[in-house]
């Protein structure tokens, strides 16, 4: 876009009193606050600090994951009682019934209807 002589930019951030540093990673993982994980693979990360404030720049490929404790509080949202509840109205495991209510968020009816669409 602009042709910019990367020295010359250096020079006019420093004047501005902006100091930009790489910082060698090999990976970034952000844990959001909705209990989602954003990974950033073969990142490259720029540190900016100006002004006594410190900002971050980071490309590369994400990877979006719900977390592991996401999926134990999921099953938190179901009883035992459920999962005995859908083993009687389908006939499926038990395993196959909690996979099923994890996968539904533990939402007894749709789980229900899905493993009886399955049979």
């Amino acid at each position: 876009m602009f042709n910019i002589d990367p020295r010359q930019m250096e020079k006019v951030m420093k004047q501005m009193g902006m100091k930009q540093e790489g910082i060698p990673a090999n990976e970034v993982v952000i844990k959001t606050t909705g209990g989602k994980k954003i990974i950033i693979k073969n990142p490259q990360v720029i540190r900016i600090s100006m002004q006594g404030n410190e900002s971050f720049q980071i490309s590369g490929e994400i990877i979006e994951e719900a977390r592991a404790d996401e999926e134990s509080n999921i099953s938190n949202n179901f009883s035992e009682e459920d999962v005995e509840t859908v083993v009687e109205q389908t006939g499926a495991s038990k395993d196959k019934a909690k996979t099923k209510l994890i996968e539904n968020k533990g939402n007894l009816a749709k789980t229900i209807l899905d493993l009886k669409n399955k049979i």
